[in-house]
């Protein structure tokens, strides 16, 4: 059902967005509400308070967030909170930040490897990633996980491609327990 609210409501702004042609300064006001939301987790708490009115809230709201972002994303944030959707408004911005990620054509990958990449590695990985890819542009994070061994797991989207050893091992273990059966 989340799942649903935030692609609906996400899909209403990126919509907004297209039409009023304001897709850059959305995004980054988006993501500058989400950074805000996460360094303060109280507000969250205060705005999704069963026993605050939502009038005090659309108050709250138009005080903090009026002047500083766009009267488009005040708007949005006001219909949210009317529809009392706030919980889910964290989500719905991290679908519409995506969905203008992909309607700009910048791909967002997951990179998982045993150790930190040198910055001539990394180079090396996003040139393979915009090349094997329809991306015009990659936005890459970079993990370190130490089980993997050698080798690296790459997430874009709903996509993985796992080249590490130990999912290797694990892949060799399975097919000798099969053979030994």
């Amino acid at each position: 059902m989340a799942k649903l609210i935030s692609k609906t409501y996400g899909d209403a702004l990126f919509e907004l967005a297209v039409e009023k042609k304001c897709e850059d300064s959305l995004l980054s006001e988006t993501e500058e509400v989400l950074e805000a939301l996460s360094q303060n987790p109280d507000f969250s708490k205060l705005m999704t308070h069963p026993k605050i009115l939502k009038e005090e809230k659309l108050k709250i709201l138009e005080a903090v967030f009026k002047g500083r972002v766009s009267d488009e994303l005040t708007g949005f944030m006001t219909i949210i909170i009317k529809k009392d959707r706030f919980v889910e408004m964290e989500e719905i911005f991290r679908y519409f930040i995506s969905r203008v990620k992909e309607h700009k054509g910048i791909g967002v990958a997951y990179v998982t490897t045993p150790f930190v990449l040198d910055e001539m590695k990394k180079a090396a990985v996003k040139e393979r990633l915009l090349a094997t890819t329809s991306y015009r542009k990659m936005e890459i994070h970079y993990n370190v996980d130490e089980g993997l061994i050698g080798g690296m797991v790459i997430r874009i989207g709903d996509r993985v491609v796992d080249s590490s050893v130990r999912t290797k091992l694990e892949e060799l273990k399975r097919q000798l327990l099969k053979a030994r059966l």
